[in-house]
């Protein structure tokens, strides 16, 4: 084997950015991932661009961006002949994905149940908004709207700011992650039993459970969390644990022992907080006393400076000067990929290694129904069979 999971097969009707985020880490550990899309126009996430830019004319970087390592089959799934060849699929399937509403795709006739009958060995795994059932299982479930309700949206920002959304779609990674950490679960049992099993995850129950210490606190101290005025960087958290303006842009100084840091300011005067109940209580009148001093001198100064203090302090890379991190460039965060339609492309590269069978990017996105004829050749089609379904509008296929 060169890659953990050759040999799997995935079935993946996901669309937008968790389900896709999920089949993507799957395919960079060599699943064979293949993407249903819908015929013509597919995944939703295809018309939607940052501020309303495209590459290579009309490639939406937010959908590239998740469905890499991944074959494309552009299809109408409604139609008899599409969910022949849906049956055909699942038949020797290992994995399903799917992010609808719940209760789509069994109306569909591809719910667990259905394609179970098909399989007895398959993993189904159903990724929702709020869940499976309850009183939100007819709303639109969406990170922003789930970072709202778990509570996360009200964690950053300062005390005389409205809600402050998270930067990223964080809740749509987190329950990804969550996704694919079941998936391999339910891969490993039914290596050593031969029984499929149903998932089913949420982008809320995630959310809340990334935000595990916090919950623990307030409910077991019965004390909630009060955002500061001054740029500390959590709640819950004394000074000197934040940002902090420089001459020349932004240093954060996270858990620092307090002498230390006084030594590293130059300030002696600033030992009167030197008590852990005081750097809480007078945190934003102790962020403006620091903040003031860092403001003499440049980021690189005070990294020379607090760093030979062994400080825990981080320059604040802004999104354009990541890629130029030191750092960053040594662990090759970052590479490039040929894709059919935009040429090289730069795209975050796999974020571990493994010695014995490492996660590649074989495949750019692709490119609509891009793969339908290889994948149909595969269950056995011909190309008239294929060319009646691309005339017929039940199949389609996009090349460069």
């Amino acid at each position: 084997m060169d890659q953990a999971l050759e040999g799997i097969k995935v079935l993946d009707f996901s669309q937008l950015l968790q389900g896709p985020f999920a089949t993507q880490m799957l395919g960079d550990l060599g699943a064979d991932v293949i993407k249903i899309e819908r015929n013509g126009s597919g995944d939703i996430y295809r018309g939607l661009t940052f501020f309303n830019q495209w590459i290579a004319g009309n490639e939406s970087p937010c959908f590239m961006a998740w469905n890499r390592n991944k074959r494309s089959l552009a299809i109408d799934i409604k139609s008899n002949k599409g969910k022949e060849i849906i049956y055909k699929l699942a038949k020797e399937t290992d994995v399903v994905v799917e992010n609808f509403r719940p209760g789509v795709m069994a109306r569909l006739g591809y719910g667990y149940e259905d394609l179970k009958k098909i399989n007895p060995q398959l993993i189904y795994c159903s990724a929702s908004g709020w869940g499976d059932d309850g009183p939100y299982i007819t709303r639109p479930g969406q990170d922003l709207l789930v970072q709202s309700v778990s509570g996360a949206i009200m964690t950053s920002g300062k005390k005389s700011d409205g809600p402050v959304a998270i930067g990223t779609a964080l809740c749509d990674q987190v329950n990804g992650l969550n996704s694919v950490y079941a998936i391999l679960a339910a891969l490993y049992y039914r290596e050593k039993t031969g029984k499929g099993q149903e998932i089913k995850t949420n982008l809320l129950s995630s959310a809340i459970a990334f935000q595990m210490q916090d919950y623990f606190t307030i409910q077991n101290l019965g004390k909630p969390f009060e955002r500061p005025e001054s740029k500390i960087g959590h709640p819950g958290n004394p000074a000197p644990f934040g940002m902090y303006q420089t001459s020349d842009g932004y240093l954060t100084i996270a858990m620092s022992p307090w002498p230390k840091l006084v030594e590293a300011l130059g300030d002696a005067s600033l030992m009167q907080y030197n008590d852990s109940q005081v750097l809480f209580d007078e945190r934003d009148t102790v962020h403006g006393r620091i903040e003031a001093i860092t403001l003499t001198k440049t980021t690189d100064e005070w990294l020379e400076i607090m760093l030979g203090l062994d400080l825990w302090v981080a320059k604040v890379n802004d999104q354009t000067a990541v890629e130029h991190d030191p750092q960053v460039i040594h662990n090759n965060t970052f590479i490039e990929v040929e894709h059919p339609k935009a040429g090289k492309v730069k795209v975050t590269n796999i974020p571990f290694t493994m010695s014995e069978t490492p996660g590649k990017i074989n495949r750019p996105s692709p490119l609509i129904g891009e793969h339908g004829e290889e994948i149909l050749k595969e269950l056995g089609y011909d190309s008239q069979q294929i060319d009646a379904l691309i005339e017929q509008k039940i199949l389609s296929i996009e090349s460069v």
